[in-house]
């Protein structure tokens, strides 16, 4: 038995050994797998090269390649053709200079899984560019995209769970072409843009997202309509910001991170706002205007653990009947709690700081301030 576990362990750890050969300027790292070193990938790091890179041949095995701060204007099919790409797995672009891309780009790349195209200059994305690829994550942060069809990231195969980046972006529209097959987004990262409304994302498998940064001035109920798996949800720093609609959560029973930090305009939330909210665990408010909460936030929040409420202000539920924690600069009255839920709040403690009683060492101050 020992020895079959020993065995297993074997074929599972991968050693590294030595670079080999590899094209000029670039760097090759080849991964080994099994027993005696039976199968290998091969890791290519071409970047910081220069524009004349491309097209560049590389080892039949190559898993991942770093193309990336290349200068590249353009990347087309013919650049990723050749021995070495029918198992590549992971590509690199990020931080060139791409302003275009086409529908037949990355079609030979079959095993492609990670696909990094932040800190470009693309502006759009035509339709099924990302098609012929099984990925699991598309970077596309940091970009000059000005609208986009969320269906570009359906698969014509049964698609993988996929994570996406348009974080930092320039859009202000999201479509969607329901005729098309829904795509199996669950993280989706839309921070940072210009977008004035919640994007229809209706039917997507989502379970995270992130509305960071944009200028939304208002939720509005029906929202986040058919996001019923949706788990994190973060509105944080909206420009302007000011207002939640009541029930503009009710879409969501699901939902168990609410992040609505540093929103300064957002003064109020009501009952009728977190409605809905029965598994919600954290809700975070701080760099908020909310100063209270509603004497019925407990029982429309029957999952909530802990609450931030000010920037060093953090609550946990407690359900001791009759006993309340006491915090310096808040009462109970002004959380609105009843005797049998309560929040117990408590602010870090500063780190204490040591006093030293021995002989003092040489050049070291006389009177110690106290801590």
């Amino acid at each position: 038995m020992q020895f079959l576990a020993w065995f297993n362990l074997l074929l599972l750890l991968p050693c590294f050994s030595s670079t080999k050969t590899c094209f000029p300027g670039c760097h090759c790292e080849v991964e080994s797998f099994g027993l005696f070193d039976s199968f290998s990938l091969t890791k290519v790091d071409c970047s910081g090269i220069g524009s004349h890179i491309v097209p560049v041949p590389i080892p039949l095995d190559t898993s991942y390649l770093d193309l990336s701060s290349n200068k590249l204007e353009t990347i087309n099919e013919s650049m990723l053709t050749g021995p070495g790409y029918t198992t590549l797995v992971s590509l690199d672009l990020s931080y060139n200079k791409i302003a275009k891309i086409s529908s037949t780009t990355f079609s030979r790349l079959r095993y492609l899984e990670s696909l990094d195209l932040s800190h470009n200059s693309l502006e759009v994305l035509p339709e099924d560019c990302f098609s012929s690829s099984p990925l699991g994550d598309i970077d596309l942060s940091n970009n000059k995209l000005l609208d986009i069809a969320i269906d570009v990231f359906a698969s014509k195969g049964q698609g993988k769970p996929l994570n996406v980046d348009l974080s930092n972006n320039m859009l202000s529209k999201i479509t969607r072409n329901h005729e098309k097959s829904v795509p199996n987004i669950q993280n989706l990262n839309l921070s940072g843009n210009r977008l004035t409304t919640v994007p229809n994302l209706q039917g997507i498998p989502l379970r995270y997202l992130n509305l960071d940064g944009n200028p939304l001035a208002k939720i509005e109920k029906g929202d986040f309509k058919g996001l019923k798996g949706l788990i994190h949800l973060s509105l944080s720093g909206l420009h302007d910001f000011r207002e939640l609609s009541p029930y503009s959560f009710k879409e969501l029973p699901a939902l168990q991170v609410l992040d609505l930090s540093n929103n300064p305009n957002l003064r109020s939330l009501t009952a009728e706002v977190i409605f809905g909210l029965n598994s919600i665990q954290e809700l975070n408010l701080s760099g908020t205007g909310v100063s209270s909460l509603p004497k019925t936030v407990l029982k429309y929040l029957p999952s909530l653990k802990s609450i931030t409420l000010r920037k060093n202000i953090q609550c946990f539920k407690t359900i001791k009947e009759g006993q309340y924690h006491r915090q310096i600069g808040l009462t109970k009255k002004e959380l609105g709690l009843g005797a049998e839920e309560l929040l117990w709040c408590k602010t870090p403690r500063p780190r204490p700081v040591c006093r030293c009683k021995d002989t003092p060492l040489q050049n070291a101050p006389q009177n110690l301030p106290t801590p």
